[in-house]
């Protein structure tokens, strides 16, 4: 199976186990929200699969390749078909959007290439298309740190594409940004994943967005996964399952402060 799947897989960090009992097969294309109340757990399942969390049981496999026990080389392999696009966007802000796009394909140039910032003909048509994917086509030479939150957001996912992935990762992409800016960014991550076929995963805090984008959604609590279904089956029971024993007030608004480790290459603004 060219997906994502596990079997009895137990997560965590160092010593301490964090999730249990995961058993999940994931298909190509699908879009799915992973929700929850703060801390149980939904970065650390959602960052397993980007090969940064121990694995102390179980089988988990991405791309078919076991992560259990895998070798520097074939994991670079796996994360390199794997796009992550974090909370607090992580772009280096002083740049350019066009710069922070090109920065996706890092691995694609020589590193003197890079370092100049010359892009090929091929290069600029690629980043022109993922800069019109997310709407941005005017703020080509804008330099980041003058752009909105849910602009920086979108500069993030056209740069994940332009690693030219098969999976796009995203951990509460909108938990920080008001509703406008967070329904484009769920608009991108939606159109994104029907224009290029991309399997899209998010940790959402806010239920309404789960319902309204995700084709199939993930509850956790307790360490688990207690629902793997439509958005159609969370009704006031299923919901009140999954956030049961919550310090939570509300389950559409917060962050989830489970561990998040960064995957290596992501650069920050100093």
């Amino acid at each position: 199976m060219d997906g994502i799947y596990a079997r009895n897989v137990k997560l965590g960090y160092a010593n301490k186990v964090v999730l249990a009992d995961v058993n999940l097969d994931i298909a190509k294309g699908e879009f799915i929200s992973i929700i929850g109340p703060s801390g149980v757990g939904k970065s650390t399942l959602l960052m397993a699969i980007n090969g940064n969390v121990k694995i102390f049981g179980g089988e988990m496999r991405v791309f078919n390749q076991s992560l259990h026990n895998i070798k520097n080389t074939a994991l670079k392999e796996i994360r390199s078909r794997i796009g992550v696009i974090f909370q607090g966007y992580n772009l280096v802000k002083r740049s350019s959007v066009l710069d922070n796009i090109a920065g996706g394909m890092l691995r694609k140039m020589h590193p003197l290439q890079a370092a100049v910032k010359y892009y090929r003909h091929d290069q600029y048509e690629q980043i022109y298309e993922y800069m019109r994917a997310v709407n941005l086509e005017d703020e080509a030479l804008q330099r980041c740190d003058r752009l909105s939150g849910g602009q920086m957001q979108r500069v993030a996912i056209a740069r994940a594409l332009a690693q030219d992935p098969e999976v796009i990762l995203a951990d509460e992409p909108i938990s920080s940004l008001d509703p406008v800016s967070a329904k484009g960014v769920m608009d991108t991550l939606q159109r994104i994943n029907r224009q290029y076929g991309l399997t899209v995963i998010a940790n959402l805090h806010q239920l309404d967005y789960a319902r309204r984008y995700c084709s199939r959604v993930i509850g956790m609590n307790g360490g688990r996964i207690v629902y793997d279904g439509s958005p159609e089956g969370l009704d006031q029971e299923t919901v009140a399952g999954i956030y049961h024993g919550s310090r939570d007030n509300e389950p559409l608004f917060g962050v989830d402060r489970a561990p998040f480790p960064v995957a290596a290459g992501v650069v920050y603004d100093a």
